[in-house]
């Protein structure tokens, strides 16, 4: 069976099309004005077209213009290997909605082009799903904190910046003694205290992320050691001084931290941190320590 059409169906075809799809079509002139559009672009508040229709970009927010604008020049200049783009544009309820877009030339019998054709469609709900599938990658379900691999990201990105600030690390004490011994649900309401504390007690432009078990990391950036040292220890002196619900108990939950500068490799800065957690460790709990100097060869 064939698919021939003659000339009348196929316009009908495409009428039925347009008027049925949830698919935007448009049609512009050689200048990116729409002379033609289907039905749905009322959502985008354009209710008629007059003589003269708003130009392609006008249908587009500020910030996704510039992607747009590059996907119409080629497609005037007659590039046929057109690309899906994304972009945001305001609906006619002023509701910032996400779309996306192709645009082909329509060229005529003699290779001239004399306008393009674009297809639009709202794509709210695939980057709603995006956005929930990136923030569960890159959040502990837990605290809600972000997680190890986000402090590394951060963490590198910082360097590369060259950005200054400290590094602090913070674990907390015995946590093992307290799964075994009251259990994990136990446990899990002390990490998301201690989680809450940071949250409540630390600046908004600083990182806090859960790293690991009972660890804890958090990025100060543009702050020297002796403000990162006063904002910790505050930290490491309001847990213990709280009082919580562990089990039957009513315990005193410490934790131990460390503060080392943030430096130029990401492993460095790692490493000096850990072995500064380690001693504040080893030197009772309960309290900060901070990296020790570099040592410099003579």
């Amino acid at each position: 069976m064939g698919m021939n059409f003659t000339v009348r169906e196929s316009s009908a075809l495409y009428g039925l099309l347009a008027e049925t799809s949830s698919d935007i079509i448009l049609k512009t002139d050689l200048q990116g004005r729409i002379v033609h559009a289907s039905p749905g672009i009322r959502r985008l508040g354009v209710e008629r077209l007059a003589e003269v229709g708003p130009h392609l970009l006008d249908l587009v927010a500020e910030q996704g213009r510039a992607a747009v604008s590059r996907a119409l020049d080629l497609a005037i200049a007659g590039e046929q290997g057109a690309q899906w783009v994304e972009f945001p544009a305001v609906t006619a309820d002023a509701r910032e909605t996400w779309f996306e877009i192709r645009i082909r030339p329509l060229v005529e019998e003699s290779g001239a082009v004399y306008g393009a054709l674009a297809v639009m469609r709202t794509i709210d709900e695939r980057r709603s799903l995006r956005d929930q599938l990136f923030a569960a990658t890159y959040t502990d379900p837990l605290t809600q904190l972000t997680n190890r691999a986000a402090f590394i990201s951060m963490l590198e990105h910082m360097i590369a910046q060259g950005m200054e600030g400290c590094l602090a690390m913070f674990s907390i004490d015995f946590f093992r003694t307290i799964n075994m011994k009251y259990g994990q649900t136990a446990g899990d309401d002390v990490l998301r205290v201690f989680a809450d504390l940071l949250r409540e007690m630390l600046r908004s432009d600083d990182i806090i992320s859960r790293i690991g078990s009972e660890r804890f990391a958090v990025l100060l950036p543009r702050t020297t050691p002796e403000q990162a040292q006063a904002i910790c220890t505050r930290v490491v002196t309001t847990m213990a001084n709280l009082r919580q619900n562990v089990g039957d108990n009513r315990l005193a939950i410490t934790t131990s931290g460390s503060i080392a500068r943030i430096a130029e490799t990401m492993d460095g800065t790692i490493e000096r941190a850990e072995l500064a957690l380690f001693c504040a460790k080893a030197k009772g709990r309960n309290r900060l320590e901070m990296e020790k100097p570099r040592r410099i060869a003579v």
